[in-house]
């Protein structure tokens, strides 16, 4: 997985490592002079200001303690605020997971020039792995930040820090694009409808039959649908992945009319009290406008839940412009990549969720029920630089 990304990205630190460093780090010795400097600065005004004040401040505060507005509030508002305090402190620790020794006192400054070498070669890189261009630009301005006119520790190579660098940037580029499957199921009424949509070949059938089995592995009924009522081998593919699983599909002749198909699945879901439907759709080219007519019809009588894009992550840049068609004419939610274990480049991994703004919701890694995997930024970062 990522085989060709990765070992260009090691190319790269190693070349960062065969840098010479006094070419690389800024000079700090001019501003150690100055340091003791400070402290004579900050002495002159302490003994004028904090003698008086404190001694007058400290008995007024128990006085003014009638401060005591804050059994006033309400359990809900109090609720609210404990709520608030947990997610600020759940954004704080994300911010702090940049891993970029920086150092506030001693450490050694990057300058910029050399590294806009290695920013050069990382564009490259990542353009030649299918990553989109304005991912691209954004990876680099991250990297960038993150190192030039920074204190580093000098513990840490030079290698190391660029590594680290490009992890936090990369991760700052996904991490916004998260989405919980199993959290989003949790409380829906029944039956949730969920439709896929993407081109032939991807591996959309293969991917529903995985969501189905994940599905009923968490204890929830599933209704299949097979609306790509335009290949005859679709409906008979569903139907196989049916029989092993175990659910229901609903189907009609080819050349049936597809909405109906996903209306007949829906009311059957809703008669036998079933948790979900999930409607497969047909794939032509994303440019074939009676496709497009297709799915916006579906979308009308159905009106599913959720709209996944079904994408084969081999397919690059090409994949990106599938999702923006789709996206256009009836509003991607999420994102599901096939074929991730035979990637190479990983472009689509990382272009595609930040470029159309929809995130990834599961990535597809083998041939079997069991192998789709609920995508994270962390998952992603540790296949990268493994």
């Amino acid at each position: 997985m990522f085989e060709s990304l990765k070992s260009k990205i090691k190319g790269l630190f190693s070349k960062s490592k065969n840098l010479d460093e006094e070419k690389v780090y800024k000079k700090e010795e001019p501003e150690q002079p100055t340091a003791p400097q400070q402290p004579e600065t900050v002495t002159e005004p302490t003994p004028e200001v904090k003698a008086p004040e404190p001694v007058r401040t400290v008995p007024d505060t128990p006085v003014q303690e009638p401060v005591k507005e804050e059994p006033k509030l309400s359990r809900k508002e109090l609720l609210k605020l404990k709520k608030e305090a947990k997610r600020e402190a759940k954004v704080a620790r994300t911010e702090a997971a940049p891993s970029v020794p920086v150092s506030e006192s001693s450490g050694k400054r990057i300058k910029e020039d050399p590294l806009d070498e290695i920013l050069d070669e990382l564009e490259i890189i990542l353009l030649e792995a299918d990553v989109a261009y304005p991912v691209v630009e954004e990876i680099k301005a991250g990297v960038r930040e993150n190192l030039v006119g920074k204190k580093y520790d000098r513990s840490y190579t030079l290698e190391q820090v660029v590594e680290m660098a490009l992890k936090d940037a990369v991760r700052n580029v996904l991490k916004i694009n998260e989405f919980d499957f199993d959290q989003w199921m949790e409380g829906r009424g029944r039956p949730t409808t969920i439709m896929f949509v993407g081109i032939n070949g991807t591996g959309k059938t293969t991917a529903i039959a995985k969501v189905a089995n994940r599905l009923q592995g968490s204890g929830r009924t599933v209704v299949l649908a097979a609306c790509d009522t335009f290949r005859a081998g679709a409906i008979e593919q569903l139907t196989i992945h049916s029989e092993k699983l175990g659910c229901k599909i609903v189907k009609q002749a080819h050349d049936a009319d597809p909405a109906a198909v996903a209306y007949d699945a829906i009311e059957h879901a809703r008669s036998k009290r079933k948790d979900v439907v999930l409607i497969d759709t047909a794939g032509r080219m994303q440019t074939n406008n009676n496709l497009i007519e297709e799915m916006k019809k579906i979308v009308r009588v159905s009106k599913p839940d959720l709209k996944v894009f079904v994408g084969d992550s081999l397919a690059g840049n090409d994949a990106i412009e599938q999702a923006k068609v789709f996206d256009a004419a009836i509003g991607i939610d999420a994102v599901i990549l096939t074929k991730i274990d035979t990637d190479a480049k990983g472009g689509a991994a990382l272009s595609i969720a930040h470029t159309i703004g929809k995130p990834i919701a599961f990535v597809c890694n083998g041939q079997e029920y069991g192998d789709i995997v609920k995508f994270n930024t962390e998952w992603m970062i540790d296949r990268m630089f493994e």
